[in-house]
């Protein structure tokens, strides 16, 4: 699993709106502090030295007065029963760790060892840690948090402004049957950080829980269509075609590192064009795709069939009523829906 994988599923379990976190709001308040860990029973039994063997149901009320004994305190996967309490863990004292504090330290540690989530919560500072598979996850305040996603927001609309800029000029060049290897990477560059962006947004959801559905609600607006429409992007350019060669794209493209994406001959490369220093320069010819996409008339099997006969965009524009026709699927009501729909379409990006 990726780290931004692990990090957001280690901060879905203790969202607000959870019963544990309730349980964790409890135990800071009351400055008591507290080890937690979660899941992957067999392996962390084989840790636990001593304590009390509950299987008592989890509420937070009680989790909350377990607390208040030294030790850790063992839940099931699914928090559903409090499994042992005041429990001495021993993991293995080799284990690499950047903490200090003893409590910190065990919970690191059982974090490596094990595929259990542990919960350390500082009782001096006031602070929850998070453990999963070795990562550190600090619980932020939801005030901090909120501040934090409102910017990431902010910058989410910015960058979905540009790529609605990026998309029209883009769809006025392929009309023209003028588009360049460099004007599909800005397009391609302008979902990236769109989906970027969206990425960092859906963490704080997250982080958030049941105080994020206004944040949740913004960030899917400014996100509609969008992989749709990346996905269209990729098969109407990528050199080798295939809807399975564009989905394995896609998962690239998302891998890639900031600076990769910002490389636009990197990413022509990616698409399958020569890297070389003029490449950018080159004529690229859509398949037809994206635009097709954009006519909700047709399902995509017909999309399908529409590439395979006509072959690009240009294709499609020069066919009569009578060639769409032809297409199996099409019929007299949708060819004619074509050709009003890639009009329209063309008029609203300007030509």
């Amino acid at each position: 699993m990726a780290a931004d994988d692990i990090t957001r599923a280690a901060l879905e379990r203790v969202a607000p709106g959870t019963d544990l976190r309730e349980a964790l709001d409890y135990i800071i308040s009351a400055r008591t502090g507290a080890l937690l860990v979660i899941g992957d029973e067999p392996a962390v039994d084989r840790l636990c030295n001593g304590g009390f063997l509950l299987k008592a149901p989890f509420t937070p009320q009680r989790l909350f007065e377990l607390a208040k004994m030294d030790g850790a305190i063992i839940l099931d996967a699914e928090c559903v029963s409090i499994l042992k309490a005041n429990v001495h863990l021993v993991p293995d004292p080799t284990l690499p760790t950047s903490e200090t504090g003893m409590r910190h330290r065990t919970a690191e540690r059982v974090s490596r060892q094990t595929a259990a989530l542990v919960v350390s919560v500082s009782q001096r500072r006031d602070m929850v840690t998070l453990y999963a598979s070795g990562e550190k996850i600090i619980l932020e305040d939801i005030e901090v948090v909120l501040a934090k996603a409102n910017q990431a927001l902010q910058t989410l609309q910015r960058f979905r402004m540009r790529l609605d800029e990026a998309a029209d000029r883009l769809t006025a060049l392929e009309f023209d049957d003028a588009v360049s290897v460099g004007d599909v990477t800005n397009m391609l560059l302008a979902q990236l950080m769109v989906q970027r962006v969206a990425r960092e947004v859906g963490r704080y959801v997250t982080e958030l829980g049941s105080e994020g559905r206004l944040v949740r609600l913004q960030a899917g607006e400014l996100t509609a269509g969008v992989e749709e429409d990346h996905l269209m992007l990729l098969r109407d350019y990528v050199v080798e075609p295939g809807p399975r060669r564009a989905s394995v794209l896609r998962a690239t493209l998302a891998d890639m590192t900031r600076s990769q994406q910002l490389d636009h001959v990197a990413l022509a490369e990616t698409l399958g064009f020569s890297p070389t220093a003029d490449v950018l320069e080159y004529h690229a010819q859509p398949r037809g795709y994206r635009v097709l996409h954009r006519i909700p008339i047709l399902p995509g099997t017909v999309v399908n069939r529409l590439v395979e006969r006509f072959g690009t965009l240009a294709g499609l524009l020069q066919a009569s009523e009578a060639q769409l026709d032809d297409v199996d699927g099409v019929g007299t009501r949708r060819a004619r829906a074509i050709r009003d729909g890639m009009r329209r379409i063309r008029q609203h990006s300007g030509l």
